[in-house]
């Protein structure tokens, strides 16, 4: 495995401005990640706040027990009892078989950054792996993508879901499962690692309750070695542990709502698209009733209401339920970063693209709360590319990095018509030009007869000339058919590199690598030299 950082061509503004610091962007934040002193500084500044480190290391012991997390995982949970240790954190939903590759490249992003600082801080730097239980979003995580001979397919568990429910309160179905388990194998090719891979995700599936079961204990079948902590946000010991916290939440709400939202047209006058909408009147938590979340607004007489009316609640009784039930709370997209901070000090939070976009409004959410932002950074993005499709790329004389950006549609079209000479786009042209020309004395002559008849010679011509691109489609779909290997070429490298043209990792899953290449791929992926200020790295495999 070697790795070659690229530049992409779809650019997304904010993340460029922020990767060169400039001022528009980079003062919506409290550090400067790029800057050498930023982490010392950091530091320093968690050094000046406290944080309840038995109450949270025997919280991770409890949730990552049942995981059957490995050794160096509560190596790593009894390091952050010294008071010294800091995390580098970062966070994902809990995706069927780990969800798009984006999942696997930000926690490889999280352990890099933490092996990083802690030979450049000399103290304990602990990977944290934060899944969102709490959302209830299932359609997001219900599927995955799979390849087959004739393109992409959505492949959907069969689990309806009608409730707003969190996806850790959701319970597996096994049967279920196991057979969507089966489909997505029918669509991977056989090799040496096919079944055991197979046998190891069935046993993981038949030691699993929910959905985060099968997320955080397949996670820990990949990193083992790493010291790698997940935390279930949704998970009730979580949320009783929250208790204090959603306490300060919920007395800072005027600050917090009125902060995120005035930032939110700062960042967007200054030119960034981001994709977060806070109203003023967002309260940002949720109420679990039924099961089921509620998103809470305050209203005009400074309740906490729900949504469409479901609930009523005045502080004080916000404040009684944080004591008493905090289980019934969770964090929005705007709470669930502070919730983090004051869970655990945080040397760096990475995020992807959208999630740097939604930091860039929390600073006067940090403040309202006493609080700095950690510094953010953009996780390690990236495309693999296994040598069966390097070579079919050099074969057909394409570059790597080119079809990351703008995939093989205008060089397969380009090569398709160079295989008749002259070509068929060329003589149908010809055609057409002679048939017009041919044809406007016709036309001249009906249009002096009458308007009506004018109208009919034009539609006529319409005709013979649809005829004409009829036969040059049926001639060029002849050629594809006779180079039918050379195109399937062109269609696997845009399919593996540029699917459905964006980039592969927000697509593909890891399941297909690793049935190509064994669990090796994983541990040679921790092992590459990646630097964080790199928008893009290819890595072949």
């Amino acid at each position: 495995m070697w790795i070659d950082p690229i530049k992409l061509h779809k650019k997304n503004k904010l993340l460029t401005d922020y990767y060169l610091s400039k001022p528009d962007i980079i003062n919506k934040f409290d550090y400067l990640p790029y800057n050498a002193d930023t982490y010392k500084q950091r530091v320093d500044d968690l050094n000046q706040r406290s944080f309840n480190r038995s109450e949270l290391t025997r919280l991770l012991f409890q949730l990552n027990q049942k995981w059957n997390a490995p050794d160096s995982t509560f190596e790593n949970i009894e390091r952050l009892k010294d008071d010294s240790s800091v995390v580098v954190i970062g966070g994902q939903q809990a995706g069927l078989l780990t969800g798009p590759l984006y999942t696997i490249h930000k926690i490889v992003s999280i352990i890099h950054f933490a092996r990083e600082k802690e030979k450049e801080l000399n103290i304990p730097v602990i990977p944290v792996f934060w899944i969102a239980g709490e959302d209830h979003d299932f359609a997001e995580i219900n599927h995955i993508m799979t390849g087959r001979h004739d393109g992409m397919r959505k492949l959907k568990i069969n689990h309806q879901v009608n409730e707003k429910k969190s996806v850790s309160m959701l319970q597996l179905d096994k049967v279920v499962t196991s057979n969507w388990l089966k489909d997505v194998f029918k669509d991977l090719d056989e090799t040496v690692h096919t079944n055991d891979l197979h046998e190891l995700l069935q046993g993981i599936l038949q030691n699993a309750t929910t959905y985060v079961d099968f997320f955080a204990s397949f996670i820990y079948h990949l990193f083992q070695k790493e010291g790698l902590v997940l935390i279930d946000s949704g998970d009730h010991l979580v949320r009783q542990a929250e208790s204090s916290f959603f306490k300060v939440m919920i007395e800072k709400q005027p600050e917090i709502s009125k902060g995120a939202y005035q930032m939110q047209h700062q960042v967007r006058n200054s030119g960034y698209s981001i994709s977060v909408e806070v109203e003023e009147h967002d309260a940002h938590l949720f109420y679990h009733k039924d099961g089921e979340r509620i998103l809470l607004t305050r209203s005009v007489d400074g309740n906490w209401v729900g949504k469409h009316r479901e609930c009523e609640f005045t502080t004080d009784q916000m404040i009684e339920i944080a004591t008493q039930t905090p289980e019934l709370l969770s964090n929005n997209v705007i709470t669930r970063p502070l919730m983090q901070e004051m869970l655990f000090p945080s040397l760096a939070f990475l995020g992807g693209p959208g999630e740097v976009g939604y930091w860039s409004v929390l600073k006067p959410v940090f403040h309202a709360m006493g609080l700095k932002m950690p510094p953010v950074l953009p996780r390690i993005s990236m495309t693999f590319v296994d040598h069966s499709i390097e070579k079919k790329v050099k074969k057909r004389s394409l570059e790597v990095e080119s079809v990351i950006n703008n995939g093989v549609d205008l060089e397969k079209g380009n090569w398709l018509r160079s295989q008749t000479y002259p070509s068929i786009d060329g003589i149908a042209d010809q055609v057409a030009d002679s048939i017009e020309r041919a044809h406007r004395p016709l036309r001249e002559l009906a249009k002096s007869l009458s308007p009506d008849l004018g109208q009919l010679a034009e539609k006529n011509l319409l005709y013979l000339m649809n005829d004409v691109r009829f036969l040059q489609d049926e001639l060029l779909k002849s050629i594809k058919d006779k180079h039918e290997h050379t195109i399937r070429d062109f269609e696997r490298i845009q399919l593996a590199l540029n699917p459905d043209g964006g980039l592969q990792e927000r697509c593909w899953n890891i399941v297909p690598y690793l049935n190509r290449y064994g669990f090796r791929v994983i541990q040679e992926l921790l092992e590459q030299p990646y630097t964080m200020t790199e928008e893009h790295y290819v890595v072949y495999l």
